[in-house]
């Protein structure tokens, strides 16, 4: 597509056309089975005009003690477990403009483009924000429950020798999370600082590609015990310098999220001002979103619109464990919950 005007925008071409430049960090995070998509969450929001929270039951796994089979002993049965999981709409939109006379002096620069090309790596980072908000929501939980969470899914070895990530630190976190479902982790996600830590271990290796001139070069993603790892230095740290620095790094397994992309009215189109500055083209791109971690409900406690924003996501107090809504709460296993992190110096 080279031209973008009010007359030859098409809206579902353009869509075709964003789908097909790669999006590296959800590319690989698919791949992982870490990020699901779950069309149950797309027919909720789809069948229900206007809405942008919904509880959705959530089916436990089915338990109690086998009995003897003798011919004497009477067969009873026992209840299945049902819960109910609250999950959020994210709404995000952004607009960008350029002027006739800036394309004009720079001969036909092609400046809408160039947003075409960068719009899908845009939202990448966005959906990317809005991940680690919940996730960083999930890890702020304070009631009983979410607390034990919080501590069963997190390795702090921020005080333990150097504080630095070795050999056993990501098999010792998904076994403190989840026990004998430790071998569920596919992913993580961690911060430049921490991966050079692991090469200068030789614990790290990336893959690599060969490019269109035969030249092999290394990419972004790597692996550490046989799970996939992606750099990113938009990890969460804290500290006041780099003697002081805490990185967080975050360990998902299969189906840690599930989403559902429901579109928007008008995803994408152009605004044309003839008038204002000799004229001038505003691309306006929005998209509604679901990431829904597995066995964690969205409580909506605050959130002051139909969106919440990536701050909203990431109040402790909008998450809870997913349990039975009765008044004396069963709650989901939390080793079931295929997510961890692991706080290091590097």
């Amino acid at each position: 597509m080279s031209k973008f005007n009010v007359t030859s925008f098409n809206p579902q071409a353009f869509g075709a056309y964003i789908n097909t430049i790669p999006q590296t960090n959800k590319n690989e995070l698919i791949k992982s089975r870490a990020l699901m998509p779950n069309g149950e969450i797309k027919r909720v929001f789809s069948s229900q005009t206007g809405t942008a929270y919904a509880v959705l039951p959530m089916y436990g796994l089915l338990g109690g003690d086998a009995l003897n089979y003798d011919g004497m002993t009477d067969i009873t049965a026992s209840e299945t477990s049902s819960y109910e999981r609250g999950v959020v709409v994210v709404g995000r939109a952004k607009a960008w403009l350029e002027q006739d006379f800036a394309e004009d002096i720079t001969g036909g620069a092609g400046f809408m483009d160039n947003v075409a090309s960068q719009v899908s790596e845009y939202f990448d980072r966005v959906d990317q924000n809005t991940i680690l908000a919940v996730l960083k929501g999930i890890f702020d939980m304070k009631d009983t429950e979410g607390a034990k969470f919080v501590k069963e899914h997190t390795l702090d070895i921020t005080e333990s020798g150097d504080g630095l990530c070795g050999a056993t630190t990501l098999n010792m976190a998904v076994q403190q999370a989840s026990g004998d479902n430790k071998s569920n982790y596919t992913i993580c996600i961690m911060h430049s600082a921490v991966a050079t830590n692991l090469e200068n271990l030789n614990l790290l290796e990336y893959l690599k590609y060969t490019d269109s001139r035969g030249i092999q070069r290394s990419m972004n993603i790597g692996t550490w015990n046989g799970r996939t790892v992606l750099v990113d230095d938009s990890m969460p740290f804290e500290g006041d310098g780099p003697e002081t620095y805490k990185y967080t790094t975050y360990v998902l397994g299969k189906g840690a999220f599930e989403y559902a992309d429901l579109g928007a009215a008008t995803p994408y189109e152009i605004y044309r001002d003839p008038l204002t500055k000799g004229g001038q083209e505003t691309f306006i791109a929005r998209q509604r979103k679901c990431f829904a971690p597995f066995g964690i409900s969205y409580l909506k406690k605050s959130q002051a619109s139909l969106s919440p924003t990536d701050k909203e996501l990431a109040d402790g107090q909008n998450w809870e464990l997913v349990n039975d809504g009765m008044e004396e709460k069963t709650y989901i296993d939390r080793k079931a919950i295929p997510i961890c992190r692991i706080i290091s110096k590097g």
